[in-house]
C-alpha cells in the first residue's frame, strides 16, 4: 500500500484540488495522511468534509493536528503515522495525474535495485523534464522533486533543521546509504499554487551572474546561495 502525505499549513484554497485528483487515481491501494500542520484558514474545514468523498471511494483519509512546525516536520509527523510500505510526499498545491501512483509504484516494482521513482513535472508554465539516475548529476545539483514513490524502508527522515533544499538534502542522504532512483521521464504532476515558490521561479542562470560586480547582491540569490552552501557543506560536496 501507498501511504499519501500532505502537509498543510493555511492550503485552504488548493487542499480539495489536491485531494480530487487522488480521488481519481488509477489505482486504489492507498491511503492518505493530512498533517494539518497549525492552520490559521480553513484547512481543517477542507480535509474534514473530503473525509467522507473519499470514503465511498474506499479511500481511508487520516487528519493529523498539530501546532506550527514547518513542513519538515509535518512530513515526518506523516510518515510515523503512515501505514504504506511506499510513502509519498505531497504539497497542497500538488495535482497528480491520474495513473501517477500506478506508474510509480509500476517502476519500482519493474527496478527492485531503486529506492525510488521520480518523474517529471511542471510548475506553472515551466516544464521540468528530468534525467536519469545521475550520481554525479545530483551531489552537482538538485533534480529531483520531493513529490516521488519511496520504498518506506529506504526512508530517512526529512532534516528539520532545512528550510529549503530539504529535497536535495533527502535524496544525497539516501545515495550516501547507497540509494538510488528511477526517472519516469514523462509529467505526471503538476504544481499550481499561484502563491508558492515555484509561481517566482527564476531561471538559473540568475543565481550564476557575478552580482558583486553590479554593486549588489537581491536577497533570493543571497539565501538561495546560503541554503545550497549549508547542504554542501552537510553532505562534503
Amino acid at each position: 500500500m501507498i501511504s499519501v502525505v500532505i502537509p498543510a499549513y493555511n492550503a485552504e484554497k488548493t487542499l480539495a484540488r489536491c485531494l480530487a485528483s487522488l480521488r481519481h487515481q488509477t489505482m486504489r491501494e492507498y491511503e492518505i495522511v493530512i498533517v494539518n500542520d497549525g492552520s490559521r484558514d480553513g484547512t481543517a474545514r477542507v480535509a474534514e468534509q473530503w473525509k467522507a468523498t473519499l470514503a465511498q471511494a474506499g479511500i481511508p483519509l487520516t487528519v493529523i493536528y498539530q501546532d506550527n512546525a514547518g513542513a519538515n516536520a509535518a512530513r515526518n509527523r506523516g510518515a510515523r503515522q503512515a501505514r504504506g510500505e511506499y510513502i509519498i510526499f505531497f504539497d497542497a498545491d500538488i495535482v497528480a495525474a491520474p495513473a501517477m501512483l500506478e506508474r510509480m509504484m509500476n517502476a519500482l516494482k519493474t527496478h527492485p535495485e531503486a529506492s525510488y521513482a521520480y518523474s517529471a513535472f511542471k510548475f506553472g508554465w515551466k516544464t521540468f523534464e528530468l534525467w536519469p539516475f545521475d550520481a554525479v548529476r545530483l551531489r552537482h545539483m538538485p533534480y529531483i522533486h520531493t513529490t516521488s514513490l519511496i520504498r518506506r524502508a529506504d526512508f530517512p527522515g526529512f532534516d528539520e533543521h532545512l528550510n529549503r533544499f530539504q529535497d536535495w538534502d533527502i535524496w544525497l542522504t539516501m545515495l550516501e546509504r547507497r540509494k538510488t532512483g528511477i526517472c519516469i521521464p514523462d509529467i505526471l504532476f503538476r504544481i499550481v499554487n499561484t502563491g508558492g515558490t515555484m509561481s517566482t521561479w527564476i531561471p538559473s542562470f540568475f543565481y550564476k551572474l557575478p552580482w558583486p560586480l553590479f554593486g549588489y547582491t537581491p536577497k533570493t540569490v543571497s539565501r538561495y546561495r546560503e541554503a545550497r552552501e549549508i547542504i554542501k557543506t552537510k553532505h562534503h560536496l
